[in-house]
């Protein structure tokens, strides 16, 4: 079995291509359900694991199979289907990696170094829930439960353990640092925050710690806009007060989780007349977008996305790229002890494979000796007992050795060899595992 990744993030796929394989909620869950790892319901042929990371700034399919490559097709349509995509309208942003290189990716990226801002905190839990729900859907079986709490652990290693977590930044924490210098002194500046989430939350202290007072939520569910605005002091409206509040909204932030736009042209325009050409600033850290990028098209109205922010996060980040080395250290090290881990998997199942087709042999051979001879049931048991006994007298040294050498890091040269030199074919329990 291999561990296989293929996924996207903003390193390789603009906005308008992530926000197409963005999952929501129940469609993550009913993607899942592909993912059988008990094998009782139907599955993706070759795919035996699956989790999926599905974040503002990445997709990520993981997946334990037989034959990447027929797997691999396999996930990619399954994505197309979910997302309603053509595949060959995002295969080209994808990577796709096996094994080692799928799993160092996936400790990189929970120890903060694959992120958008280096080192921010959500990745790790982003990526707890996503194993989470694999698991509530029955996806996620031993290697890939293991894999992922490795990952984990890895990432609180190195935010434990090296300063890469050192002022702790995010995608909402750059936004206000963007309002602060697009403003100046926002003490003064009403800032209008759509969606109450967590990203929400994380932008109103973000821009309360620069002296923002005036600070109004809207939100789908106005209880949940009313509970962040009086934790910070400011006011939570409906969505239908929204036209009104915009004619003296300086900077607005929007991080919903909605799946389609919120805020477009028709909704400002009837506002900008009462504006007295003062500049809006729409700042939009939602993936899928919130705003549509027609409202560009409105004098004094300027539309910053989340890729936007990318050269902005990168200034915040010089006192933390002095950590890299010791975090790719301790990855280092994580990646190891798993590898060995799967190496010994993998050992077990080579020695189970072999010893099965090897009695299996000894059986059949038994059968044809006892057609012939005329022997009593005693003699047979003394037969079967010496071939029995012979069978793993001649297996042991071979099997004490495959794990010596498992043991030193040559388990996968050596697994081969035994596959190709026994002709080993997978036994029934394998296939089930």
């Amino acid at each position: 079995m291999k561990v296989l990744l293929i996924g996207l993030s903003h390193k390789t796929a603009p906005i308008e291509i992530r926000e197409r394989l963005d999952f929501a909620p129940n469609v993550l869950r009913s993607v899942l359900t592909h993912f059988d790892a008990t094998h009782t319901q139907a599955h993706l042929e070759d795919v035996r694991e699956g989790i999926i990371l599905s974040t503002c700034n990445r997709m990520e399919v993981y997946a334990l199979v037989r034959d990447p490559q027929v797997a691999g097709q396999a996930i990619i349509d399954l994505l197309s289907r979910s997302c309603d995509t053509p595949p060959e309208t995002f295969s080209k942003y994808l990577y796709i990696h096996h094994d080692e290189k799928a799993i160092r990716h996936l400790f990189r990226v929970a120890s903060g170094l694959d992120s958008m801002v280096l080192g921010e905190p959500q990745i790790l839990g982003q990526i707890t829930e996503a194993y989470e729900a694999a698991l509530s859907q029955g996806a996620a079986g031993t290697v890939l439960s293991a894999l992922f709490r490795a990952a984990i652990h890895a990432g609180k290693r190195a935010r434990t353990e090296t300063r890469i977590g050192i002022n702790p930044a995010s995608i909402s924490s750059v936004a206000a640092n963007l309002a602060q210098q697009l403003l100046g002194d926002l003490s003064q500046s009403r800032i209008l925050l759509i969606g109450a989430g967590e990203m929400g939350e994380i932008a109103v202290r973000a821009l309360r710690k620069r002296s923002v007072s005036n600070i109004t939520v809207v939100n789908r569910t106005f209880e949940n806009a009313a509970k962040l605005a009086r934790a910070w002091g400011g006011k939570a409206i409906t969505f239908q007060q929204m036209p009104e509040t915009l004619a003296n909204t300086d900077i607005i932030i929007s991080c919903t989780g909605a799946p389609h736009t919120i805020l477009n042209r028709e909704l400002l325009e009837p506002a900008i007349p009462m504006r007295s050409s003062k500049p809006l600033f729409i700042i939009d850290i939602a993936v899928p977008r919130d705003v549509d990028p027609d409202v560009t098209e409105i004098e004094n109205v300027h539309l910053i996305d989340i890729d936007d922010l990318q050269s902005q996060a990168n200034e915040n980040v010089r006192e933390r790229e002095s950590e890299i080395p010791h975090v790719e250290a301790i990855v280092d090290e994580e990646v190891a002890q798993i590898l060995d881990w799967l190496s010994s998997l993998d050992v077990v199942s080579t020695i189970t494979t072999l010893r099965g087709q090897v009695e299996q042999l000894r059986q059949r051979e038994l059968e044809r000796l006892f057609n012939r001879l005329d022997l009593d049931e005693h003699e047979r048991e003394l037969v079967a007992t010496m071939s029995h006994r012979l069978i793993n007298k001649i297996l042991h040294e071979p099997t004490m050795r495959l794990k010596q050498e498992a043991a030193h890091g040559n388990g996968a040269a050596y697994i081969s060899a035994v596959h190709h030199l026994f002709a080993l074919e997978p036994t029934n329990k394998s296939k089930e595992e």
